[in-house]
């Protein structure tokens, strides 16, 4: 479906932009075109690639005439833009609503008005049951890309909700690797707080699943297994050979103990695709009868699917889920 398309990705100098990069470069595709607001990292990754098939657009998601400008000629679009660290968000909240939301409004404009065949946008666990300014603005871009999936007859529109990106930038583990470089001891929040887990690389096969088989406004969620983040700790330090201490510090600004890939109220309609779950958007017609005398009822055939509920991995299990990735892999030198 790739072949001699012209593919977006925006806020495509983070960790999923190299990883569709990767991915990408050495099969018939097009062009890709990475679309971010940081010309260091662009000019980086031009060094670094060295590939015709990538092209540089410097611009912002918050900028709807800058995206306008990048997006002529696009066939398919990842809109992976975003504010994504939790403290900073809770600080600056207005700024990750100017991103998260009206950013992805302005990509779904720009896309439509191109158009586009299709658009993937990349949501995060935290968008469930959000307690955090990060995770009400994501949850507040997925209602915005269900409801626009309802009216682009010609664009696709539709998302996927994952978890923690092991190694991603700005993620815990290299933070964790830093620290034992450096010899500082290593820093966790709470021990039993628990985390999904998944690599760069499954996170790009959610995608491309979403990509073919979503219908408009559906949200692909990836079935992960989970741990602690004590036993995550443990087991970065074993792969190491390190015995630096542990400092406990509690839990940060806005941080949740436990995190929700699928919600009880979306048990209801999602559908269980075995290493995947569907949720399908909302199509009926605003019609205030259902809401408040008729109403709709069905019975729930899935659980609730959280990190407490879902596979706990060992510590073995996290080392050999670590050595998945080329970040821990190159850090250990093999």
């Amino acid at each position: 479906m790739f072949s001699g398309k012209t593919l977006l990705i925006t806020g495509g100098t983070g960790s999923f932009g190299n990883a569709v990069l990767n991915r990408f470069l050495n099969t018939d595709i097009g062009e890709i075109r990475i679309f971010s607001r940081d010309e260091k990292k662009q000019d980086d990754m031009r060094k670094q690639y060295r590939n015709s098939k990538i092209k540089f657009c410097i611009g912002d998601v918050r900028d709807l005439a800058s995206v306008k400008n990048a997006m002529s000629g696009v066939d398919y679009v990842f809109n992976a833009a975003a504010l994504k660290q939790v403290p900073s968000c809770e600080f600056f909240p207005l700024e990750a609503v100017k991103t998260n939301v009206l950013g992805t409004d302005n990509v779904l404009t720009a896309a439509i008005d191109a158009g586009v065949k299709k658009v993937v946008c990349l949501s995060t666990d935290k968008a469930a049951y959000p307690i955090n300014a990060m995770g009400i603005s994501k949850a507040m871009m997925e209602r915005i890309f269900v409801a626009k999936s309802r009216t682009a007859d010609k664009t696709l529109i539709c998302g996927t909700r994952y978890g923690n990106v092991m190694c991603s930038r700005g993620s815990v583990i290299p933070l964790f690797v830093e620290q034992l470089k450096l010899g500082k001891p290593l820093t966790i929040t709470d021990p039993t707080m628990t985390r999904f887990l998944m690599n760069l690389d499954e996170a790009v096969d959610l995608v491309l699943f979403a990509f073919e088989n979503a219908a408009p406004g559906d949200i692909m969620v990836q079935k992960s297994p989970a741990s602690t983040i004590g036993d995550l700790a443990v087991a970065v330090k074993e792969l190491f050979h390190s015995d630096i201490p542990i400092n406990y510090i509690g839990i940060r600004h806005g941080e949740k103990r436990s995190e929700t890939l699928l919600t009880r109220e979306e048990c209801l309609h999602a559908t269980d695709l075995g290493n995947f779950y569907r949720v399908p958007a909302d199509n009926r017609d605003l019609n205030y009868e259902q809401y408040f005398e008729q109403g709709k009822t069905a019975p729930v055939t899935l659980e609730e699917f959280t990190s407490d509920n879902t596979a706990r991995l060992n510590v073995e299990q996290i080392k050999e889920k670590l050595l998945t990735t080329d970040y821990i892999r190159e850090e250990l030198g093999r």
